[in-house]
């Protein structure tokens, strides 16, 4: 297929599954040849398969993103087999599901690894590749938790907070140097994901997102959007504009909040499973997709999207401003 007559060129890591498979099939839907990163696992290959099958053509490359000579390895490999690479999408994390004081530093070490370095080597293999050539697209798959940490995930919140920290530091040096690199943050509600079948947990629940929940594809489909416009953020649903709103007009409320109510609203009335397994350190075999369990309570759909893609903010930080005025009411009545 020749450089003129193929789509863009797309690398998505963590696509073996949730966001990130989802991910990849948007990109394929628009006849895009994506290459995919993550672990080895059946998931991995059958997402490039699906790329194929959707109009696009998916390369798959089993390289763990906490490596980043396997980053910059797989990185070249898809440049050799599909073009120069036109938009990079870091989206791979791990989390575990425990109180700080119960999470070990190696456990800690893992999450950072994979979640904030993971977007580190991921960003820098891009670089290499985009610099030269003074064009291309870099998209860091951010959270409401990267300005709003909850109980329960500060592994999680940690790393996205300090990919936040990373990216305005990468945008600082782009524009000093001029260089026609776009890089737009993608925040993220919670979603319907297999993370929480396979995260690791020490909670004597079984985890869930905090509701309300969205399916994979609403992130998705904003990521591709964002892969066509130059926005410094997008924000994807309604709580992830109130999280991250609110939090600068109330961070002590949220605080109080979140203790009182974070960690029975991150599990499920079932227990967990003794002995499962986790994919902290290894991958877990099988092909999970992108859906996880709470697809009867997940949203297909997010209302900010016009907003929030059109630099709404103010709106949406006084519809944010009336939410928290009323909670502090209802607080003190």
């Amino acid at each position: 297929m020749s450089r003129q007559k193929q789509g863009r060129v797309v690398v998505v890591t963590g696509a073996s599954a949730g966001v990130g498979r989802a991910t990849v099939r948007a990109f394929a839907s628009e006849g895009a040849c994506v290459g995919l990163i993550a672990r080895d696992t059946e998931g991995l290959h059958a997402a490039a398969r699906e790329a194929d099958e959707l109009g696009g053509k998916g390369v798959a490359v089993a390289a763990d993103v906490a490596d980043a000579d396997k980053v910059e390895n797989a990185a070249a490999r898809i440049e050799n087999e599909l073009g120069p690479i036109d938009v990079w999408v870091n989206n791979a994390m791990t989390t575990v599901f425990a109180p700080i004081a119960d999470t070990t530093p190696a456990e800690f070490k893992r999450a950072t690894e994979v979640t904030y370095l993971g977007t580190v080597y991921g960003t820098m293999a891009a670089l290499r590749r985009m610099l030269p050539r003074n064009e291309g697209r870099i998209i860091q798959v951010g959270s409401a938790l990267a300005y709003r940490s909850i109980p329960l995930q500060a592994a999680y919140c940690g790393a996205k907070h300090a990919i936040a920290g990373f990216t305005d530091s990468l945008r600082t040096e782009l524009f000093h140097d001029r260089k026609n690199i776009h890089v737009t943050m993608v925040q993220l509600p919670a979603m319907n994901t297999p993370q929480f079948t396979w995260c690791r947990s020490k909670m004597p629940r079984h985890p869930q997102p905090v509701p309300p929940i969205f399916q994979p594809e609403v992130a998705a489909e904003r990521i591709v959007w964002a892969s066509h416009h130059n926005r410094r953020e997008v924000f994807v649903g309604i709580p992830t504009v109130i999280a991250i709103e609110a939090n600068k007009l109330a961070p002590g409320f949220a605080d109080h909040y979140l203790g009182s109510t974070g960690f029975d609203s991150q599990q499920t009335q079932e227990p967990v499973a003794k002995g499962r397994p986790d994919n902290l350190f290894e991958p877990v075999p099988g092909d999970f997709g992108a859906h996880g369990i709470f697809g009867a309570q997940a949203h297909e759909q997010a209302v900010t999207t016009w907003l929030a893609q059109h630099k709404g903010r103010t709106a949406l930080a006084g519809a944010a401003l009336g939410i928290v005025a009323f909670a502090l009411k209802k607080r003190a009545s």
